[in-house]
C-alpha cells in the first residue's frame, strides 16, 4: 500500500511552499497528502494560557485552508489533516514514520534567520527514517526541469540516494547528475594552483569508479541518462553549484547524535543553506 506524503505545516510562507511541492509530488508518485501541525503540549513561557488553547483552532483553520487551495490547484488529489498535540519534534517524527516522506520548509541562511542546529527542522531531518524534502519558498513558485543532482561518495553507501535520485528523475524525465567531490585537505587553498598534483591526478581514476557505480542502476532505469561529474574541492560548494540549474539535490545522511543532538553532517548543511531547489536528505542504508 502505498503511504502519504507528510507535510509540516506551521503557517509560514515556507511551510506552504512545502506543501505545494508536496501536492506536486504526489500527483507524480499517485499518492496523497497529509498535512499535520504539532502544538506544544504544554504553554511556552513566552505564550499565555489563552494564545496556547487558541493554537489548536487556529492549526485546523490554517490547514483546512490549506488543504483546500492544494485540492483546487490540483483536482483529484487527496489531501488529510491532523493536529499533533505531543510537540513539534516528537510529533513529525511520529507522523513520519507513517509516510513514505516528510516535506518540511527551509529558510535561507542570513543574519539571523535559517535552519540551524538544534532547530526542529534538522533536528527531526537528523533521526526520521524516512527522505526529508526541505523547500524554500522561492523554490516552489515552479517546478525547474533541470537535472536532479546526487551527492555520491564511493567510499560510503550510497544505494538509497542514488535510487532516490533516480526514480525522481524517471518521474521527472529528466537526468540524474552524480556530482562526486575529492575534498581538499584543510590547510590547502582554494586556488587552482593549490590544489596538489596528486589530487587532480586522482580525478581520472575516480570518475571510473563512479562509472562503475552507477552501471546497475543504469540498467535499472534504461530511460534516465545519468551523467557523472568529479571535482577537487569544497563538496557543499560544487553541490551548491550544481543546484543551480537543477530541479532537486539528493544528499545521503546518517543519523548520528552528539551532546548537541541529531547532526546531518557539514556538507548537508551547507546545500541546506544556499541551495535555490528543494533538498532531500536521504538516509544511508
Amino acid at each position: 500500500m502505498t503511504r502519504s506524503i507528510v507535510v509540516g505545516l506551521d503557517g509560514t510562507e515556507q511551510a506552504n511552499a512545502a506543501a505545494e511541492w508536496a501536492a506536486e509530488e504526489a500527483l507524480l508518485r499517485g499518492t496523497d497528502v497529509h498535512l499535520v501541525h504539532a502544538k506544544e503540549p504544554v504553554p511556552e513561557a513566552a505564550l499565555s494560557l489563552v494564545e496556547w488553547e487558541s493554537e489548536e483552532p487556529w492549526a485546523r483553520e490554517m490547514m483546512a485552508r490549506t488543504a483546500g487551495e492544494l485540492r483546487e490547484r490540483h483536482p483529484g488529489l487527496s489531501v488529510t489533516s491532523r493536529v499533533l498535540p505531543s510537540g513539534p519534534v516528537p510529533g513529525l517524527v511520529a507522523a513520519a514514520e507513517e509516510g513514505e516522506l516528510l516535506v518540511l520548509g527551509s529558510r535561507a541562511l542570513g543574519s539571523v534567520a535559517g535552519y540551524l542546529l538544534g532547530s526542529v527542522g534538522l533536528t527531526v531531518a537528523g533521526v526520521v527514517a524516512c527522505p526529508v524534502v526541505l523547500v524554500r519558498a522561492v523554490s516552489a513558485a515552479s517546478t525547474p526541469r533541470g537535472p536532479v543532482v546526487v551527492g555520491a561518495d564511493v567510499r560510503q553507501p550510497v544505494d538509497s540516494p542514488l535510487g532516490f535520485a533516480f526514480e525522481e528523475a524517471a518521474r521527472r524525465h529528466t537526468q540524474v547528475l552524480v556530482v562526486y567531490v575529492q575534498q581538499l585537505p584543510l590547510h590547502a587553498g582554494v586556488g587552482p594552483a593549490m590544489v596538489p598534483d596528486f589530487r587532480l591526478a586522482m580525478v581520472p581514476e575516480i570518475k571510473r569508479s563512479v562509472e562503475v557505480m552507477l552501471e546497475p542502476w543504469r540498467a535499472k532505469h534504461p530511460d534516465v541518462e545519468a551523467v557523472a561529474r568529479v571535482a577537487v574541492g569544497s563538496a557543499g560548494l560544487e553541490l551548491v553549484a550544481a543546484a543551480r540549474e537543477a530541479s532537486l539535490v539528493v544528499v545521503g545522511r546518517r543519523t548520528r547524535h552528539s551532546t548537541l543532538g541529531a547532526r546531518i553532517g557539514s556538507v548537508a548543511h551547507a546545500v541546506l543553506h544556499h541551495s535555490p531547489v528543494p533538498v532531500a536528505l536521504v538516509p544511508h542504508d
